[in-house]
Order: structure tokens, then sequence, then C-alpha cells
């Protein structure tokens, strides 16, 4: 079957001439509909076996999947629902009657993916499987129960594989490879597969229907990332997968009256995200007012969209409250990345600590580098937690993981680096490259000297990093209360918030600083952040807001130098507030006792990052021996044999887990944990026999008869 894209070009331009059409061919697909499939198959639809297994941690999923079942197609659009009640399915049988009447359009259907990817194993021809899932944590919990399946989890049969865009690049290459003569490939993938990637093997897709979208909550100013249901052109798209190198079949779980009412085409990105970029750019092209340029537009935004992003623009100073760009806003206007990033890398240069700033906006403008492998990911989140380096920062980690695979690349192991730290090389190239351009443009404005010297002098003062970086990221703030077992955070706008997983701060038991600024908030379940950097009272005071009013020259026709007392005072107060977060500017802090010893050890921790471990002739003994004289047990160690036949090795004591680098034999991989950790406890990287002694008093616990009295 031919395949035609056609393109109307615009007559002025070519004279009136015809629309231009380029051919093309692919195979025919046939599609079933879910009351097709359950009348192939005799799948029975019931209460039970539409609740998806998401496992003990993701529970709350599968009870709100139950709740919904009780309330009946509770978040369904009403489009769609609408369709379903008008549905007429007498043709089939009594039993596929039944099925539907009680299907769930809320949940993804594992149990029936399952059931129809062993109709295809065992009664279809060759060819691989590929099943359109809606995000991270559906592809990894059907995998798991996948792979419990007596057929579809063995591998002499069946290879499965994942396909979501935070995999490492050499995990995502495996999908395009041919497997065994006899064995059945299967993909699970989200709607990156619908046409970012092409898998030529492809004969068979299953289509949940759905798809996770970004769309923009004006009410409460905060991004959504929820599963909603594909548009009609995507189900196409899906279903196209499937006749690339012969003629297919596509499964969508999902009944034929629901795919009558989809939209015909996604919502365009000008109705699903904040406008800030847009409205700064209309500005800078002297189009007039903002809401009135906007309003003419085929689907013009939410009035309250556009309000909001006008008032984010004067918030952080680069519009006037006559909307006039200002002259920080005519800079913005220049820098191809968001207001609040251009923000940052005009102040790094200001301050005099441009490269890691240009490390952080970098990365805040390509994805994660920091990889999670779903099957490594304590080791994952134990490499990230070590250039995190006790600071607090998911920003700082990442200057420090550039910074290290810098320093690598130079020595030609820069891979290595990558595979040791679980970092992405692509993503770290991408970092570097973007790097280079902000400094290109920085300097064609003239906010940077031709000497880049001259904007580095400062950029070891990780205390004005911290306030360059709460500078550009304000006002997304969040307070902090430390409670006695949990963390509070709360925002002025959501209230209850809580931290992505794999942020550094995550798994803190204690955050000493009363503010986080974030990069990013989205909804899911909850208002999640996705990075963030602890702040001090005395940095929110002179970085958030508006710093057109406080006297920071951002004309570069005047030079900064003439500032630089000023700049010099604040970057001393700054970095002079050692006040465990709190403004009480030059405070004194006491030496620890030693009943607060043990919870103020944490921040003893080398602030250098990566160093090395030194210590004894056996590590293993001398962290024995610190937890004996402390009165704790014997430290337990996890160790796991890695693909090149090295070892890697967890130490666990006293609710810590440290984590050693690859070795090679199991015991050299324990001491190199062990070394680890006591580096860790000394928090310096020289050791004797005097500082077993002084860390085994910090760890010491009273006896139970004296905590009684």
């Amino acid at each position: 079957m031919s395949a035609t894209l056609n393109a109307e070009l615009f007559s002025s331009y070519f004279g009136g001439a015809p629309m231009l059409h380029i051919p093309g061919f692919t195979y025919p697909v046939r599609a079933y509909f879910l009351e097709n499939i359950l009348e192939m198959t005799r799948y029975r639809l019931n209460t039970y076996n539409q609740i998806d297994d998401y496992g003990q941690e993701k529970s709350w999923k599968m009870q709100k999947q139950a709740l919904a079942l009780r309330k009946r197609k509770s978040s369904i659009a009403s489009a769609v629902e609408d369709a379903l009640e008008a549905a007429d399915f007498r043709e089939y049988s009594v039993q596929t009657q039944q099925s539907l009447s009680c299907w769930n359009p809320d949940s993804i259907g594992f149990n029936l993916i399952e059931h129809v990817l062993c109709h295809i194993v065992k009664k279809e021809r060759p060819g691989a499987v590929l099943v359109f899932m809606t995000g991270w944590d559906d592809i990894n919990s059907l995998k798991d129960q996948l792979q419990a399946h007596p057929l579809l989890g063995d591998p002499s049969r069946v290879l499965l594989l994942a396909c979501h865009g935070s995999m490492a690049s050499s995990e995502q290459r495996l999908i395009f490879d041919k497997p065994e003569d006899g064995v059945r490939k299967i993909v699970l993938a989200t709607n990156m597969a619908e046409t970012s990637i092409t898998i030529n093997d492809v004969v068979f897709v299953i289509d949940c229907g759905k798809a996770k979208e970004t769309s923009y909550d004006a009410l409460n100013n905060t991004p959504c990332l929820l599963p909603s249901w594909i548009s009609k052109a995507a189900a196409r798209q899906r279903r196209g997968r499937a006749g690339r190198v012969q003629p297919g079949e596509c499964y969508h779980l999902y009944p034929r009256y629901v795919y009558d009412a989809f939209a015909d085409y996604q919502l365009p990105e000008l109705l699903r995200t904040p406008l800030q970029s847009l409205c700064l750019q209309i500005k800078s092209l002297q189009l007039g007012s903002i809401s009135e340029f906007l309003s003419r537009a085929l689907q013009p935004p939410e009035p309250l969209s556009v309000k909001n992003a006008i008032e984010y623009l004067q918030i952080i100073g680069a519009l006037d409250e006559n909307e006039n760009l200002t002259v920080l806003g005519r800079n913005l206007s220049m820098l191809p990345v968001e207001p609040k990033l251009g923000k940052m890398l005009i102040l790094g240069a200001i301050f005099n600590c441009l490269d890691p700033v240009m490390t952080v906006v970098a990365g805040l403008s390509v994805r994660d580098p920091f990889l999670m492998p779903f099957d490594k990911k304590d080791l994952a989140e134990s490499a990230k937690a070590q250039f995190s380096a006790r600071d607090y920062s998911d920003h700082l980690a990442l200057v420090r993981a550039y910074d290290g695979w810098k320093d690598a690349e130079r020595h030609q192991s820069g891979y290595e680096y990558c595979w040791k730290n679980f970092l992405s090389a692509q993503t770290l190239k991408a970092i570097d490259s973007l790097r280079k351009q902000f400094l290109f443009l920085l300097k064609d404005a003239g906010l940077v000297d031709r000497n880049t010297e001259n904007c580095n002098k400062w950029s070891h003062d990780e205390h004005l990093i911290r306030a360059v970086i709460c500078a550009g990221l304000f006002p997304g703030l969040c307070s902090v209360v430390n409670k006695e077992k949990s963390i509070a955070l709360k925002t002025m706008e959501d209230g209850q918030v809580l931290l992505y997983s794999n942020s550094v701060n995550a798994g803190v038991p204690k955050i000493p600083y009363p503010w986080l600024v974030f990069n990013e908030k989205i909804k899911v379940n909850s208002v999640f952040l996705r990075d963030s950097t602890g702040v001090s009272d005395s940095v929110l005071l002179l970085f958030g807001g508006n710093i057109s009013r406080g006297g920071l020259l951002l004309n570069p026709e005047l030079g900064i130098e003439v500032q630089n007392e000023l700049l010099l005072a604040v970057r001393l107060l700054v970095s002079e507030d050692r006040c465990e977060g709190r403004f009480v500017f030059g405070r004194q802090i006491p030496a620890p006792s030693k009943k607060s010893a043990k919870v103020a050890l944490p921040e003893m921790v080398s602030k250098g990052g990566m160093v090395s471990k030194g210590g004894g002739d056996n590590p293993k003994t001398d962290l024995q021996t610190v937890l004996a004289r402390a009165g704790h047990g014997a430290p337990a160690y996890k160790t796991k044999q890695l693909k090149n036949n090295q070892f890697r090795s967890t130490v666990i004591f006293n609710g810590l887990n440290f984590v050693g680098q690859p070795c090679g034999n199991k015991k050299l991989a324990e001491k190199d944990a062990a070394a680890e950790a006591l580096l860790w406890l000394r928090g310096d990287r020289h050791s004797s026999a005097r500082d077993l002694d002084h860390v085994s008093m910090l760890l010491k616990r009273k006896n139970r008869s004296k905590k009684r009295t």
C-alpha cells in the first residue's frame, strides 16, 4: 500500500505551484480493536484481572485503579465515555459483550497484554513485537511480570527488551539486533518509538492507547505529566510501525468506538506549556502587547497562562511594570535557553564563576546525564551520591561529574569513567558542546572578556555558585522543615511537594538548609521537584527576585569592573554565612559535643569529591575495629559480579551504604568498599591509629542504662 506525504507550498513563493507529492511505501497492517481481540482470543475481562500489578513499592497505583473501578470510569475523557456508552456490540458473543461491559479504561491492561503476547508467540508467524506503554514505571512493572511467566520469561523462546529515553544508548541499541532463530523479540517502549526510532523487524504492534503528555495547569501554575488518550494520528503512527518490512498486525487495547472519539491530532504546544520564552521573543521582536498578539492565534492560549508568563518575566527582572524589556530582558532574548537559565549564565559571568554555571545551565538544557538502570539502581544512586559530596545539590553534583569526565577525557579514559559512574557519555558530550556555544554568545554580547580566566577566578567558591543557581531558579522555591523521621517540603502554589527519587536530596535524613531552589516541578499523582539545591536565608535575601533593582550592572558598555567592591562584599557575605542555613551572619558554631557528634558526622565529609582512600593494610579490619569500639555490630558486605568479570562491593552499617570501585576479585572489592567507608568517616585523605580512635568515639553509643536515666 503506497503512502503519500503531501506538503502545501506557498503560492506566493512558487508562483502558484501545485501541491507537492512525495511517494513512499509501507505494507498493509490489519487492525484489531478490543472487541476483536476478546472475540479472537476468548479472554474474559473482570473486575480483578484489570488491576495492573506495579509491585509493593507502587501499591498506591493499584489502590487508585481499584478505586477507579468502583467509581466507574472516573478519569476517562468525556467524549470517550459518551462514545463507549453509545457503542453497540450486538454482533459479538455474549462473553465478549460481558467483558466489554466491565472494561476499565483507567488501567493499562498488563494481564491482557500478557495474554495477547502469549497468543502471538504461540500462534502467529515470526516477527518482532512492539508494545507501546506510557512510561518507565509501566515498562519495568510489566517486564517483571512477563519475566515470571513460564513462556514469555523463557529466554530460549523470547527476547524481552525495554526502550526508554532515560536508558543508556548502549542498552537502547539492543532493540535493533536480530534475535536467534526461533526466538521472538518483544520490545516494551514509550511513544518515542512512534517516530524517533524504527525497529525494522517489527511485525506486530500492541497499543495501549495512552501516552504521558505534558500539559499546563494555569490555575496552579504547574506543568503536568499525566497519561492521556492519544490522538487518531498517533494511533495510526503506532499501527504503521508494524508494516515496515512485511504486512503486519496491530492490536489496539480499546474499542473501535473509543478510537472514533479520539481527537484528530494532539493539542498544539502553545496550549500545553508555559509561555515565558515565547513572551520574551514577542517583546524582543517589538510585536506589541503580548496578550493582544497571542489572542490572534488560531487556538489562543488561556489568558491566565499569558498572565502567569508576564508576571514571571517581571519577577525575574526581564520586563518592567509596563511590559517593556529591561537591559536584562534584552540580553536574555539573545540566549537560546529558558529565561531563568539565561539569567543564571549572565550572573555567572558577573560574579566570575562562569565555568561551573555554564555546566549547570547546559545540563538543565539537555537530558539528565545520570543513568539509573532498573537492575542497578542502588549502585547508580550510590555513584551519584559520591558526586554530591554531601552538599545537598543536584546541580553541584552535575558540575563534579562533568569535571571528572573532562579530566578522564584528557587521559583517554572518558568511556571507562562513564561506565564506572553510571553516566551517559553522549549527554556529557552534548553538555560540552552547549558550553562552548554559551561562551561564544556571551563573548558576542560583551558580557565576557576575551580572556576567560577573569570570568572564572571565583569558580572554586561553591557558596557563590549556589547563590547564582538560586538567582537563576527563583521563584522556583520550596521551604524545608526537618521532622524527626521525615522532611516536609512546601511551595506557595502547591503546598506539600515531593522530590524525585533520583535527587541527591531525596534519600537524606536531614537537609541543613531552610530552602530548596528547583528547576522544574511536575504534577504526576503529587507535585514532584525534579532537581534541587539547598540555599540559606542570606542567599535567598540577596539573590531571590528582581536583580535589576539591586544595583548590579548588566549593561556591558559600562563595564562590570567598576562594581568590583560591591561584588566582593556580596561574595564575602554569602561565603561567610556559616550558620547551617540560618541567617545569623558571622555566628561561630561551637565544636560538636560527643553526644551530638554521631548526628553531625555526615557534615565532616570532604568537599573535594573523589579522593584517594589511603588507610591501613586491611581496611576491612580497620572498619570493623572502629564499629566495634563504637558499640556497633560487624558491617555487612554485598558483592556483585560485573559484566567484565570484575566485582563491586557495598558495605552496610548503621543505616549507611558505601560502594567501592570495581576490582579483580571479591576480597579486593570488599576492601575497597571498606576503605571508601573509612574515608567518609574520617573526612580526610590521611589516616592513622589516632584517627581510628577518634572516629570510634564519634560513633560510640551510650549504654542503655544511661539512656534510661
